[in-house]
């Protein structure tokens, strides 16, 4: 995750599927293309003699939603940052819809949106006065209305950040990542500490921001959520790439090797319990 105030600084620069368990899982009918948007070629990051991402390579097709998956220190948020242009690579080639980190890092921050972290808000300010703040920083003018709806957090137009509940701080920041009108959008582990409901909403409105176009790229460490959102994920462990493909491949390749859970999966479990109990329904604070 990122801070506010080192994004600001960058910003600065540009200006010189539906559900699972009782729900169907379907998927978006949005056609992914084959076209890639982001590259990476043997892109590789060291820190002295510790090398956080060794020679990683893959590329996002526009259009889908794909993600990194691993454990913690394995490298996702790392390479995360240097395609967001907010870190510097040691070597390596990475492309950003055909633009080169190295050489045009202003016209790739034109072109993402990119998650902040929840702590980074100025609290004090209104959601209507901080649309208006990141707007001012891409040198752009927004309907913050407009920006809210996306998100279904008009009613907290004059409601300082500091009083949302979580999953409302969330969607916020997502709502952030959109201002620019972005071709790709990145999403730092977007649900961590939310309640289910909350969980499955931000789930809706990730694949809304897909469904419109704009290419998604996810950190996770929830494999269900992976499991329903993503197009294709890459598996990263060590600094290293270990598997891309899509969820089902993977999941189907395991089972092809003989593979059995110990316990019977049954039709539904006890996250879908918790929604049939209580709703899916936005709750707000």
């Amino acid at each position: 995750m990122r801070s506010l105030c080192c994004y600001i600084k960058c910003e600065q620069n540009v200006q010189q599927l539906k559900y699972i368990g009782k729900f169907p899982l379907v998927r978006s009918n949005y056609i992914m293309s084959s076209k890639p948007i982001i590259s990476v070629k043997d892109l590789v990051k060291k820190y002295g003699s510790f090398t956080a991402v060794d020679k990683i390579s893959f590329e996002v097709f526009e259009g889908e939603i794909f993600g990194l998956l691993g454990p913690n220190g394995a490298g996702k948020t790392t390479t995360l940052e240097i395609l967001e242009t907010l870190r510097d690579k040691t070597s390596g080639e990475v492309m950003v819809d055909g633009f080169s980190v190295d050489a045009d890092p202003g016209n790739i921050k034109k072109r993402i949106g990119v998650q902040l972290q929840a702590a980074g808000y100025y609290p004090n300010l209104n959601l209507t006065e901080l649309i208006e703040l990141f707007s001012g920083l891409y040198g752009i003018k927004v309907d913050p209305t407009e920006m809210l709806a996306k998100v279904s957090l008009t009613d907290k137009a004059k409601a300082r950040y500091k009083e949302l509940s979580g999953g409302q701080k969330q969607r916020f920041s997502i709502a952030t990542t959109l201002i620019n009108n972005p071709r790709i959008v990145f999403l730092d582990e977007p649900t961590t500490g939310l309640d289910p409901q909350a969980r499955r909403n931000l789930w809706d409105l990730i694949r809304s921001i897909r469904d419109a176009g704009t290419t998604v790229v996810i950190t996770t460490h929830y494999m269900d959520e992976a499991e329903v959102l993503c197009d294709r994920v890459a598996f990263v462990d060590a600094g290293k790439v270990i598997g891309i493909n899509s969820p089902d491949h993977f999941i189907d390749e395991l089972v092809a090797t003989g593979f059995e859970r110990e316990k019977q999966v049954k039709s539904a479990n006890l996250e879908d319990v918790f929604i049939h109990l209580t709703g899916k329904e936005l709750r707000e604070m």
